[in-house]
């Protein structure tokens, strides 16, 4: 699937996040030309930084909040495909900060959404969202994407909003101008290289480093945990396959399937099972601000549009996690070691659709 790419111009904003990064070195790998946008890397080290990405593609420091700089980018780079990721991503931030939450995920959007529509290159443009995009009722169902809308926190109510923009531009201006417009509301990611505040996996690896106990603020919340790649070869996917079939276009849940979905304790123990070295837990409710429990995603619509299904389950996927970490922390070549993790992913990929052909 990555050898579509080469040659392709592909504009990535949030690039210089944790999936953006992860994107970005899978869209160089492939020989695309990829363009990005994003504010400074949000975290102290970064992805980012540790691939040496900026000097290795079309990086642009900006804020999606800048509808004119945003046009110069994108009059300059003349993308065909866009891939929109830049977000402000945490729930606890957005309780301290929920006007920057919603001038980001909503205007910003609007002002991707308004590029792409000013654009004569575009052909494919994705938003990501996020699966709390859904009014959660804590009713134990997974979400399909014809559930209502209304996030609850900050973070959460502005992916909601940042949806229903797309939809609108969608339906005022892009499908006539024949760009195809997606969204997908993914579930929460792991893997090597993220190092976001209140994210349990980033804790986990900051914990094993110090040699200290990972504390557990909601061990019984239910999350759709999956590796990194799965949800960005999705995007790709969709990004692909609806600029050839525009009936495909649409909203997407994209996660990993029920059996995936579990509650963080549980990941934590995976964690500390494939790290080994006496690492320890301990549960400790701080009483924060509201995060919703119980978080599953239906993905048969997905699955049924594109033939999808997960690659690596959660004990592969933290198992990888878990080696990436460890290599860097020893000092190794981390953007060889980054290529091949993308590598066998995808030789995964393969021998998965060869066995379908073969049925």
């Amino acid at each position: 699937m990555l050898d579509f790419w080469k040659g392709k111009r592909i504009l990535v904003t949030g690039h210089t996040g944790f999936k953006g990064s992860w994107l970005s070195e899978m869209l160089l790998l492939a020989g695309a030309e990829v363009t990005g946008y994003a504010l400074t890397p949000p975290t102290e080290p970064s992805l980012f930084q540790i691939l040496g990405l900026e000097k290795r593609m079309r990086s642009f420091t900006g804020d999606v909040r800048d509808l004119s700089h945003l046009r110069e980018i994108f009059d300059l780079t003349k993308p065909e495909y866009v891939i929109h990721l830049a977000a402000q991503p945490i729930v606890r931030t957005s309780y301290e900060e929920p006007v920057l939450t919603y001038e980001t995920n909503v205007t910003g959007t609007v002002h991707v959404c308004e590029c792409v529509r000013l654009s004569d290159t575009v052909r494919s443009f994705l938003n990501v969202t996020t699966d709390k995009v859904y009014e959660n009722r804590e009713l134990g169902t997974a979400f399909r994407e014809t559930d209502p809308l209304d996030g609850y926190d900050p973070y959460s109510n502005s992916k909601s909003c940042s949806e229903l923009v797309t939809h609108s531009y969608r339906k005022s201006f892009l499908e006539a101008a024949g760009v195809a417009v997606s969204t997908a509301r993914a579930g929460n990611v792991i893997g090597g290289g993220d190092f976001s505040r209140d994210r349990i996996i980033p804790d986990c690896v900051r914990a094993a480093e110090r040699g200290e106990p990972l504390v557990l603020r909601n061990p019984a919340s239910v999350r759709p945990y999956q590796h990194v790649l799965e949800p960005l070869s999705v995007y790709l996917e969709i990004l692909r396959r609806q600029a050839e079939e525009p009936a495909l276009a649409g909203a997407y849940n994209v996660g990993p399937d029920l059996s995936d979905c579990v509650r963080t304790g549980e990941l934590a123990k995976l964690f500390a099972a494939h790290w080994g070295d006496g690492f320890r837990i301990e549960e400790r409710p701080d009483g924060g601000p509201h995060e919703a429990g119980f978080l599953r995603l239906d993905c048969t619509k997905l699955k049924a549009a594109f033939g999808w299904n997960p690659r690596w389950h959660i004990g592969k996927a933290v198992e990888k996690t878990v080696a990436w970490s460890r290599a860097w922390l020893s000092g190794k070549d981390m953007r060889e070691e980054t290529d091949r993790e993308i590598e066998a992913f995808f030789r995964a990929e393969e021998r998965t659709d060869t066995e379908k052909q073969n049925v």
